[in-house]
């Protein structure tokens, strides 16, 4: 195996980084943020948010770990030397435990609701005798460490093989597939009697539901499904050769992870109003609304373990570039390490996980802040450490890297005009940290 490994070809690295990106984000939260922020008005300040904000960031983060060729928290090192930037680094490999996790434990769920589904376990059900079996499925304490420890197996055993033979042949495979299941499940919500109103919902504008919250919550939305702020992206663009277009390949997982959010709002919204229910049930939306819209479907059971499918995709493909991200901070070039490493750590955070996957049934009761163990964990990645790491990366490179380094990994494969990287530069320097901090503070509800 090579001392440091490259991706074998541009699409490679494209997939496996919107791979990362879509994840849970686009498929779980997206369509319940804006079932709940006003729908095509959301959609529409989530597109705008994502082409200022957060493909700005994103390219942040491909010319970090490009320039350097080095982990997430050598990159910083390397770029300013004798500083404690990198501790930049340091926290989204912290937060990268955390965030694997409690997101492995809804792996976890998902891999479950998926066997439930194989076996006609997901059907004849009223819409409140699904949302009592998702509580007693989460409440059941070997239910779900079995299926946290199987989730974090696929995800180790794929990571452990390596960047070219693990994450790259893992992503060009499901990737593809992910895209084919949409397309089945798109033309099957989009054909249903009635779907038209939720269409309408998703994606008609209406100004007058626009309020200071659907502003941030957008914006928050769209930082934070492009995996900016914990470095992911620094570690994954560390396996590039010197001479791939940065802007090209931003562009494209940009693009990508747009489209999977259009179409997870086209197929859900659409059945859901379809068979009279609201849009709004949030973070339930997958496990308790679905399987009721599904249920009442001609071959519903076979659509329903098709989404299930695709769910377990899309959450495995963001679960690699996390626990991505330990391995290559402490393999470094010894790729001899790496499948001990991505073992150990896989354990470790299975263990650091137990707390949050017993937190909705025999540890329901022990509350930090009035918030269950699963919610502090996901508080402190996605209100805290995603928001903080995010700002200072904007700050490290707009007034820390030099703006001729910046220049020459910006235009190095690519021919666009050099108007572009003023624009790029000019956000990231003034915009970018704005608008972080509006979300960081919006987390702590200091707007309305």
């Amino acid at each position: 195996m090579k001392q440091h490994e490259q991706w074998t070809s541009k699409i490679g690295f494209i997939l496996a980084a919107a791979g990362s990106a879509i994840g849970l984000g686009a498929i779980w939260k997206f369509p319940y943020m804006a079932g709940t922020n006003g729908g095509g008005i959301f959609f529409l300040l989530f597109i705008l948010f994502t082409v200022i904000i957060a493909t700005p960031m994103l390219l942040a983060e491909f010319i970090i770990g490009r320039s350097t060729q080095k982990d997430a928290i050598t990159a910083y090192k390397t770029l300013a030397k004798g500083s404690k930037w990198h501790y930049i680094g340091i926290l989204g490999v912290v937060a990268s435990f955390i965030l694997l996790s409690f997101y492995s434990v809804v792996g976890g769920w998902i891999v479950t609701y998926l066997g439930k589904s194989l076996t006609g376990g997901l059907s004849q059900f009223s819409l409140e005798e699904y949302g009592g079996l998702f509580e007693q499925t989460i409440a059941n304490p070997t239910q779900v460490l079995i299926a946290q420890f199987i989730f974090l197996a696929i995800t180790i055993w794929v990571v452990q093989a390596g960047v070219q033979s693990g994450i790259e042949k893992a992503s060009k495979v499901l990737m593809p597939l992910l895209f084919i299941i949409f397309m089945v499940l798109l033309v099957r919500s989009l054909t249903l009697e009635g779907a038209s109103e939720g269409i309408l919902y998703f994606l008609q504008p209406d100004i007058s539901l626009i309020t200071p919250n659907t502003f941030l919550m957008a914006l928050g939305q769209a930082l934070f499904s492009l995996s900016v702020g914990i470095s992911i992206m620094v570690t994954y663009s560390s396996y590039l050769e010197k001479g791939e277009n940065l802007v090209r390949s931003a562009g494209s997982v940009v693009w990508l992870n747009i489209i999977i959010s259009l179409l997870s709002g086209l197929v859900i919204f659409p059945a859901v109003f379809a068979l009279g229910l609201q849009p709004d049930e949030g973070p339930g939306l997958v496990f308790v609304v679905l399987p009721a819209v599904f249920d009442q479907l001609p071959l519903g059971g076979i659509f329903l373990t098709m989404f299930l499918v695709l769910l377990l995709f899309a959450t495995l493909t963001s679960a690699f570039s996390i626990l991505e991200i330990i391995v290559a901070v402490i393999v470094k070039d010894n790729q001899e390490k790496r499948r001990k490493i991505a073992i150990i750590g896989g354990m470790i955070i299975f263990v650091l996980g137990i707390p949050s996957a017993l937190s909705f049934g025999i540890l329901s009761g022990i509350t930090i802040g009035e918030r269950i163990i699963f919610d502090v964990a996901d508080f402190l990645v996605s209100n805290i450490a995603l928001p903080v790491g995010a700002f200072f990366i904007s700050i490290f490179v707009g007034y820390r890297i030099p703006k001729n380094i910046l220049e020459d990994e910006f235009f190095q494969g690519s021919t666009v005009k050099k108007g572009l990287f003023q624009v790029w530069y000019y956000l990231i320097r003034y915009v970018i940290p704005v608008g972080i901090l509006l979300v960081f503070l919006q987390s702590f509800g200091l707007f309305g």
